[in-house]
């Protein structure tokens, strides 16, 4: 179906591999329109509870921007890739569903602004990140500039993206810029392992909970709280909320049904 993304569906895990290997994974218009066709596909997919984003091979999640494209830019063409990008960003980071970035090597550029959007950050202990755009005359522009201060703190923000410096996985763990950092080939089972936790609690609370907590992101704390309150009222109104703490009084599994 997709030139440049393989989809893989094992049980409710669908697994997105960014699948451009000769190019360590870089991305361009298509792939971006391509992973943004998959999300929507994910999303319609009621059998699908949980998405993981990674990248073909053992060298790279996503290099960053394919170069021979970014030099080809003018201001019109730049605008709509930059466009294009915060558009599929922002659908991976309001996505109901979890996506769960595995980060299997380079994550440069663009690549590290995709994992920026994701809801959880697994990184296998080859990997590398960084925002080297500076370097190249530019500045990251698929929201690495917004988001990345949001997740590691103005400081390690600025000081990344001023010298373009690319961190270890231990170095990125230690920020907070990842969750975890696991052996290579360990990086696919814990993927799964996390997924299937996640699988295993209420789902329309964990879409709830994504809803309140990309709410943070546009509005001050006050608002915030406000808003958390009218969602927790929306879960009290899930048959969700009703097994749960039933089963939890009967000292049994919950039998979720994600509603």
């Amino acid at each position: 179906m997709y030139k440049n993304l393989l989809v893989e569906k094992k049980g409710r895990i669908a697994t997105l591999t960014i699948n451009r290997p000769e190019k360590l994974n870089a991305v361009n218009f298509e792939v971006l329109e391509e992973i943004e066709n998959a999300l929507y596909d994910c999303k319609k997919d009621s059998t699908i509870g949980v998405i993981i984003l990674t990248g073909a091979g053992e060298k790279s999640f996503v290099a960053g921007s394919d170069i021979s494209l970014l030099s080809t830019f003018n201001p019109t063409t730049g605008i709509n890739y930059a466009k294009l990008g915060h558009r599929v960003l922002n659908k991976i980071q309001n996505s109901p569903k979890p996506v769960i970035a595995g980060i299997n090597g380079y994550a440069l550029g663009s690549g590290c602004e995709i994992i920026l959007a994701c809801h959880i950050r697994i990184a296998a202990s080859n990997a590398k990140f960084g925002l080297p755009e500076v370097g190249l005359g530019l500045i990251p522009g698929h929201g690495g500039t917004q988001r990345l201060a949001r997740i590691v703190g103005m400081g390690n923000a600025t000081e990344m993206i001023l010298t373009g410096k690319t961190l270890s996985a231990q170095d990125a763990l230690k920020i907070g810029l990842v969750n975890m950092v696991v052996p290579l080939d360990e990086l696919r089972k814990t993927l799964e392992e996390i997924s299937n936790t996640i699988l295993s609690k209420s789902l329309s609370a964990i879409k709830i909970a994504l809803k309140a907590i990309n709410f943070n992101f546009d509005h001050p704390l006050k608002t915030g709280l406000r808003k958390e309150i009218e969602l927790f009222k929306e879960c009290l109104m899930q048959n969700d909320f009703r097994e749960g703490t039933k089963a939890f009084m009967e000292k049994r599994k919950p039998e979720f049904k994600g509603q």
